[in-house]
Formats: C-alpha cells, sequence, structure tokens
C-alpha cells in the first residue's frame, strides 16, 4: 500500500510534466497516423484498381514492420539527425501497413452487386468510390487507422531516444536509475492514452458508419 501510494504522490509532484510529456507523445503520434492516413487510404484505394502491383506494394510495406523500430530509428539518424522529424517518419512506416491492407481489404471486399447497382444509377466511377465503395469499407478502413494509431503509441516511447521528447523520457529514465515510479509514471499513461485514443476512434467509427451496415454488424 505504501508503495501504491508513493507512487502516486510521485505522479502527483511531477504532473504537468507528465502532461506536457504526454502532449509531445500525442504530437509525434498524430502526425504520423494522419500522413500515414493521406497516403495509405490513397494508396490502398489504387492498388484495388490495379491488382498486380498490389502484392508488391503491400510487401513492401510489410518489410518496415519487420525491422526492429530502435533499429529503423537508428537507421534514418544519418539522414534525418534526432528529434521530431525522424521520429514522426519512422512512426509513419510503420503505420503505413495497416492503413494500406485494411484500405485494400476493404473495397475489395464489398458485393459487386452494390457497385453494378451504383452503376445502374448512372453513377459514374468517382461517385462510386465515394458514395458506394468508401462508406461501404469504412469499417475496414477504420480498423487499420485504429491498429496503427495504437502501435504507434506505443512505438513512440522509443522516439525519446532520439530526443523527440514524448512518455518514453519517463520509462528510459526509470530504466537507466532503476526507479520504478519513473518507469511506471510514463508507462501508465502511455497505455491509458492507448487506450483512451482507440476508444474515441471507435466510437467515431460507429459514428460514421452507414445504418445498414450498423444493423447488419447487430
Amino acid at each position: 500500500m505504501a508503495t501504491r501510494q508513493t507512487l502516486i504522490e510521485f505522479i502527483g509532484e511531477r504532473y504537468p510534466e507528465i502532461f506536457a510529456l504526454a502532449l509531445d507523445h500525442m504530437q509525434i503520434t498524430g502526425l504520423a497516423v494522419l500522413l500515414a492516413i493521406l497516403l495509405g487510404v490513397p494508396v490502398g484505394i489504387w492498388i484495388t484498381r490495379n491488382k498486380k502491383l498490389a502484392r508488391y506494394i503491400i510487401g513492401t510495406a510489410n518489410i518496415f514492420q519487420t525491422l526492429p523500430s530502435l533499429a529503423l530509428f537508428g537507421l534514418v539518424i544519418p539522414f534525418m539527425g534526432v528529434g521530431l522529424k525522424p521520429a514522426v517518419f519512422v512512426l509513419f512506416l510503420y503505420a503505413l501497413l495497416p492503413i494500406i491492407k485494411n484500405t485494400y481489404i476493404g473495397i475489395e471486399s464489398i458485393d459487386p452487386a452494390a457497385i453494378e447497382a451504383g452503376r445502374g444509377m448512372g453513377m459514374k466511377n468517382h461517385e462510386i468510390l465515394f458514395l458506394v465503395e468508401i462508406p461501404l469499407a469504412l469499417p475496414v478502413i477504420m480498423g487499420g487507422i485504429r491498429i496503427s494509431t495504437v502501435i504507434n503509441i506505443g512505438t513512440a516511447t522509443i522516439a525519446s531516444l532520439i530526443g523527440a521528447g514524448g512518455l518514453g523520457d519517463f520509462i528510459f529514465k526509470g530504466i537507466s536509475m532503476y526507479n520504478n515510479n519513473y518507469l511506471l509514471a510514463g508507462a501508465i499513461p502511455t497505455a491509458l492514452l492507448a487506450l483512451g485514443v482507440d476508444g474515441l476512434l471507435g466510437l467515431f467509427e460507429y459514428k460514421i458508419t452507414p445504418k445498414g451496415l450498423k444493423l447488419a454488424r447487430s
């Protein structure tokens, strides 16, 4: 009980610093995921129209997932230096695969009859994309975005090793000092942040999912 109280006191004393690091953490992750969405969703749509390239593009994105995050951070330092930019770039690469893959799978899994119905109503290709395909694929696409975001919140802790800040500062300080209070003061907010953001994205997904799909999933 005393140890728990000590941790609570420790967090209470350093709350402003923890809050500032949490904001840095959200900035790093948010920028990386946003860039991954801006590139990954269009690429995922594009490869549904160019299926021969789908395997190669998804495979290339998969390579970045297989590389250890610490090694990837180290590889970009000679080209981008340290700080926010290389951290965002590495996390962007990690976020790409789930978004590209889920966008591709989501659109490919649409019943062809729904697309033909759109064509029968006189819709053009861009209208079918935005009024039929994307709305129907949205739950799967959002699943990829949620996966990317949660993974990146955890991976972003390593970014503190290259001077990007974030909650990893407390975690690595705790490891170097053999101080569990520092470690937990970084790890607990990171976990809560991941759960909170995932919940908000899930709520957003529910709000923008077409009513017909909500009924089909309930």
